[in-house]
């Protein structure tokens, strides 16, 4: 098959790594969603997604994100989805400039598809990881222009069942955290509800009650994060990991938590 000027390098040619993100660097940078210099003067104001947790739990990994975003003191949208599945054993969540986040991850998808077609079998934990965090940092020069994005990423490796979380800082920085983390504008007060609610051997159905308590205390003291919207019906976006691989935490699931939680702590309220 021939090469076209212009056009995408043969099929061979692009067969010849395994990194879909090194094939499109080379061939045309020019379709990635970073490494773009933009006009001077000041940045409009552009929406920004929060808040994203996750935690480990017994047999898996879960990963909750609320559904609010937020243009300066404006709701942007109620309805945004900010945890993806990466692929079948890990899932991603992202906070900051929403519109690149969401590019971000779908260019993680598929490089880790490419990988599995091109090598037969699947990316390692660790690979993903890696990979995801030289996305981050290849994104550093918009994020000094104020388009900062800041993944949370979690998943098994396959055929096993411990959970793991990896956070990441602006510059693609890569680190392993245990037990459970949070990012975003409302992350401090969410890490602070599961530090209290966590507990090592915890079911998934237990994960979910924690995740969602974590997300309403935040959406108690940061306006940029949504707590579930009972008159809407509006349900936090999460995803367990387990040997079986990701999964979306049905609606109907989520609103009998939701209720539960309210219910308590209404009940709590008026006894105090």
């Amino acid at each position: 098959m021939d090469t076209h000027r212009g056009e995408f390098p043969a099929l061979e040619a692009a067969g010849s790594s395994s990194s879909f993100l090194d094939h499109v660097t080379r061939s045309h940078p020019d379709l990635l969603p970073f490494g773009k210099d933009l006009p001077a003067g000041a940045m409009p104001a552009t929406p920004h997604g929060t808040t994203i947790v996750a935690l480990t739990f017994d047999g898996g990994v879960l990963m909750a994100g609320d559904r609010r975003a937020t243009m300066g003191s404006m709701i942007a949208n109620r309805h945004i989805e900010k945890v993806f599945p990466a692929d079948r054993f890990s899932v991603l969540g992202i906070a900051g400039t929403a519109g690149i986040a969401v590019d971000i991850v779908r260019l993680f998808q598929v490089e880790l598809e490419h990988y599995e077609k091109i090598e037969g079998t699947l990316l390692s934990l660790e690979g993903k990881a890696n990979r995801l965090g030289a996305m981050i940092r290849a994104n550093l020069s918009m994020a000094l222009q104020g388009l900062s994005v800041i993944p949370l990423f979690a998943g098994i490796e396959a055929g096993q069942d411990t959970g793991r979380l990896f956070s990441y800082d602006v510059t693609g920085g890569r680190y392993e955290e245990l037990e459970h983390h949070s990012v975003g504008s409302g992350s401090v007060f969410a890490r602070g509800a599961m530090k209290k609610l966590w507990r090592p051997g915890m079911s998934a159905n237990e994960a979910v009650a924690v995740a969602v308590e974590a997300l309403i205390d935040a959406s108690d003291d940061d306006s940029a994060t949504g707590g579930p919207d009972l008159v809407r019906q509006l349900w936090p976006v999460i995803y367990l990991v387990t040997h079986d691989g990701a999964f979306r935490v049905g609606p109907d699931t989520l609103a009998s938590v939701v209720e539960t939680i309210v219910a308590r702590r209404t009940l709590e309220r008026r006894e105090a």
